[in-house]
């Protein structure tokens, strides 16, 4: 017995031993804690007993670290209540943040109170969930009455169309425009039911709750006023935080090239977007949101939990980026749902491209309505178009999990963002330089060949004016912006939306500086109304380059599903293009023109030194008039800027 204290004492020896723990002090504290010594059966009670005349201070120090381990452990019992006190603390500091801004200038913090009221709704929807949802589900399940609750699905469906049918009668009685844009979207969707894979299988429950979701989400966008100063707010939020891009650019590229040149103005953003996506993908926020828009579809569309998934996140995310989301669940899709994912890949763009149109000059509010608006519609003619007939595996979302990435830390995660964006910028300029040389190349060969049979002028933008002229009457622009939009719709369907949205944007910086509307024959600027539907119709990746896209994505995620892939592609590249002109058409429907009207008495009198759209409408206005309402002052202010036989 007299050589066991020696081995004991050598057993608690707190040097680091050849197999390496990393801290060989905190597992003897944990240890010592549990009241037994490492390497011993006994307690510590008991090996103190048999050792408090052998080394009475070898266990002094041990007495000095019983408050330590006391408060350890009392921290470790109390950590529950220690975050509800620190939750409370940081939420009772807010809250008196929130109510002094308040008070200061509620018009300042109103942004703040709004998004407050938000994750209020959020936080009050889940625990409402979590203590009463079982309790509302059994009390809301039809119980043993599966004829009244028909009924009541007839009932409702009559109840919408009727409504329907009265809100375009009363509406369209002023603006029978809007009545063609509810034409198309009748010829396009009867066009792809023609196109269906399976006409008897098509769930038409699908197909109408995804044009209603359309149709309510535009509703609240662009005819509501609080919806329209809401995504305006968003809109205008988006443009000031994408020009802190400056920032970092100005420093590498210099200002004069930030400034001047193209590719150091807008190509920059899409590195600063897509390193603040990725931070909020690691953060969860991402996942969080697209969840949310995947269950309302889920819900009311009855689709599954996958390629619901896949469509909610192209809302923020790319036709690659997307799939990710889902890609453990690839390999067990049915083709019906891949050609969802596909069709929503090509119905939308990607977050930082977003940002770099809107640094073209292109309406924001339309932008994010279009991005928005676009998920259910993609998921209600995907249906349509390649209904389900096989066994789906994820009817549910219980069993899916959602990625974060896989980065370490916000500072990777932001690193990670941006490296990954270097390719999709080199991946743009590229594609950039090789279209556009392509495009002059193809011109000057068209205009070759015209000349040879006294055709002036022939180019792929005049034979795309008259191939897709009646597709942009469709959507309810009016006869003379056709042309344009045309030529716009074709540079999208062959080269890409970023060269479309690139020309649209010249389009409109002529018509706001206020320049003649006609050039000879040729159109310098379109309508506030067809800008607006154009840009519904250009918010797509859905050209034919998109399809090396789509398909080395995909393959590089399930190699073995190819040839399926390969099956469904142009299908899903032709239900996304018309996605994108059934948006159009949506909004023409509901679009109203919107602003003060503009005293032109007033602005002529005054002394202009440039043009503007507003001097061009009230310049023709006093052009036209018979009556002699305008003075000779305005009326030289006009002549000033435009040419007119009342000038001489």
């Amino acid at each position: 017995m007299e050589n066991d204290p020696s081995r004991r004492r050598q057993s608690i020896s707190l040097t680091p031993v050849a197999k390496g723990l990393e801290n060989m002090g905190a597992d003897f504290l944990e240890s010592l804690e549990e009241g037994q010594l490492p390497g011993s059966d006994l307690s510590a009670t008991e090996i103190r007993s048999n050792w408090s005349e052998a080394a009475p201070k070898r266990f002094s120090r041990w007495r000095n670290l019983q408050p330590a381990l006391r408060a350890r452990s009392f921290c470790r019992e109390h950590m529950q209540l220690f975050r509800w006190i620190s939750t409370g603390l940081l939420c009772t500091a807010f809250a008196a943040f929130l109510l002094v801004a308040c008070l200061l200038d509620f018009q300042r913090a109103l942004a703040l109170f709004v998004l407050t009221c938000v994750v209020l709704t959020f936080l009050g929807h889940r625990l409402l969930k979590r203590f009463l949802g079982p309790k509302l589900r059994r009390f809301l399940k039809p119980q043993d009455h599966p004829r009244l609750l028909l009924w009541f699905k007839r009932g409702l469906a009559l109840a919408a169309f009727l409504g329907l049918v009265l809100w375009l009668s009363l509406d369209t009685s002023r603006r029978p425009e809007q009545l063609v844009s509810f034409a198309g979207i009748c010829v396009f969707i009867a066009l792809l039911f023609a196109c269906s894979k399976h006409h008897c299988a098509v769930s038409w429950r699908a197909v109408s709750w995804g044009l209603g979701l359309q149709f309510v989400l535009g509703l609240l966008v662009i005819r509501t006023e609080p919806g329209f100063i809401a995504f305006q707010w968003l809109g205008e939020q988006i443009r000031i935080f994408l020009s802190y891009t400056e920032a970092g650019s100005s420093f590498v590229f210099g200002e004069a090239l930030v400034k001047d040149v193209f590719a150091f103005q807008v190509l920059p953003i899409i590195v600063f977007f897509s390193c603040v996506i990725s931070v909020l993908y690691h953060v969860g926020l991402m996942q969080w949101v697209i969840l949310k828009i995947a269950w309302l579809m889920q819900v009311t569309m009855d689709t599954t939990a996958t390629e619901t998934l896949s469509v909610a996140g192209n809302i923020f995310v790319s036709q690659t980026e997307a799939p990710l989301l889902i890609r453990p669940y690839l390999a067990d899709m049915t083709l019906s749902e891949v050609h969802v994912v596909m069709t929503g890949g090509y119905a939308t763009i990607a977050g930082s491209l977003l940002g770099a149109y809107i640094s073209f000059g292109i309406d924001a509010t339309s932008l994010i309505a279009a991005s928005v608006m676009a998920a259910p519609c993609a998921l209600a003619l995907s249906k349509l178009v390649y209904p389900e007939v096989e066994e789906s595996k994820f009817r549910r979302e219980e069993g899916l999990k959602l990625t974060y990435g896989d980065a370490q830390n916000l500072i990777e995660a932001a690193s990670t963002g941006a490296a990954i964006s270097v390719k999709v910028v080199a991946n743009i300029a590229a594609n950039l330089i090789a279209f556009l040389a392509v495009l002059d190349f193809i011109n000057a060969a068209l205009s070759w060949l015209g000349d040879m049979v006294d055709v002036q002028g022939l180019s792929f933008q005049v034979i795309c004016s008259y191939i897709l002229r009646p597709v942009a009457f469709l959507m309810g622009v009016v006869w003379e912006d056709c042309p344009v939009v045309a030529e716009l719709l074709g540079i999208k369907l062959f080269l890409n939306e970023f060269v479309a949205y690139q020309e649209l944007s010249k389009y409109k910086q002529r018509r706001l500086a206020g320049v003649e509307e006609w050039v000879g024959d040729r159109k310098q600027w379109i309508s506030i109304r067809a800008e607006v539907l154009t840009t519904f119709a250009l918010c797509g990746f859905a050209n034919f380059s998109s399809i090396g896209i789509m398909l080395g994505g995909l393959t590089s995620m399930v190699p073995q599903r190819k040839s399926d892939f390969s099956q469904i592609v142009l299908r899903a590249l032709f239900t996304g293009a018309c996605v994108s002109l059934v948006n159009a058409c949506m909004a023409g429907i509901l679009y109203v023109p919107r602003g003060a009207e503009v005293d032109c008495m007033s602005l002529l009198n005054m002394t202009l030194s440039s043009s503007s759209f507003e001097i061009y409408q009230c310049c023709r206005e006093a052009f036209q008039s018979i009556n002699p309402e305008f003075s000779p002052e305005a009326l030289d202010n006009c002549c000033r800027f435009y040419n007119h036989t009342i000038c001489a």
